[in-house]
């Protein structure tokens, strides 16, 4: 991933023209807050009304892009976006069809490594998704070092992809990104020709700024202030939400 351009800040990015635009939207921190655990975060009626919406009044030039995996994204939206990429990238769906990477063996190691730590450290928990894993420790902040530590030292003898994230470090099969997710969407109808904008929040979405920037479009940064790719930003997650239904339109 190239480094992120400074910025010491952005401006809120402006009411785009839906007829030209592909919005592709991350999952925690934009779309959904983050929670405590991965399983806390649920539907929302307004959020997933905004979606329906959203997808009718850009002719289906919209997609998800996650670390989540894809029945996760179709849970917490409750089915709303039928293009999706999950777990970084390493699963996509378009019309219908769902492409896969083929999980690294190396895998199995790693999910026993982060079950054995979460035994002897209350509030810390594994999530297994098929093509990565994620030891999460916002309930046990004081192990935060201890964590990091143990996946740097997995990742150096597995050879998995080491992921940072908001209080959740994960291990993951190498391969696509969320760049190359974007990118990938962006050749197909009804993307191609549309100008891409992404919206992200954490270092993971920066693959996906950068994409969007070499396709002649833009990346909106969510949350406060950072060095990023992104031209544009809005502050919180309510924001995104208002942006988002005056980007769709009223209702119908």
């Amino acid at each position: 991933m190239p480094s992120p351009a400074g910025h010491a800040d952005l401006l809120p990015p402006p009411l785009l023209d839906a007829d030209r635009i592909a919005l592709f939207l991350d999952m925690d921190g934009v779309l959904a807050p983050i929670m405590a655990t991965p399983e806390a975060v649920t539907a929302d009626a307004r959020r997933t009304a905004v979606l329906r919406r959203l997808a009718v009044r850009l002719n289906g030039r919209l997609a998800i892009i996650s670390g989540r995996t894809l029945s996760e994204i179709d849970r917490i939206t409750d089915g709303a976006v039928a293009s999706a990429a999950g777990v970084h990238g390493l699963e996509r769906r378009h019309d219908g069809a769902v492409r896969s990477a083929l999980a690294d063996p190396a895998l199995g190691e790693a999910v026993a490594a982060f079950r054995d730590f979460a035994r002897s450290r209350p509030g810390a928990q594994v999530e297994d998704k098929g093509l990565s894993t994620a030891l999460h420790y916002r309930l046990a902040p004081d192990h935060a070092h201890a964590a990091l530590d143990l996946a740097r030292d997995l990742a150096a003898a597995t050879g998995l992809r080491l992921q940072g994230g908001d209080m959740v470090v994960e291990l993951r099969t190498p391969g696509a990104d969320k760049g190359s997710a974007l990118t990938a969407f962006m050749q197909t109808a009804p993307f191609a020709g549309a100008v891409p904008v992404m919206l992200g929040d954490d270092l993971t979405d920066e693959d996906a700024f950068v994409a969007a920037a070499a396709l002649g479009g833009q990346g909106v940064l969510v949350g406060p202030p950072r060095a990023t790719a992104a031209v544009w930003r809005l502050p919180d997650q309510g924001d995104i939400l208002d942006w988002l239904e005056t980007l769709a339109g009223a209702p119908a």
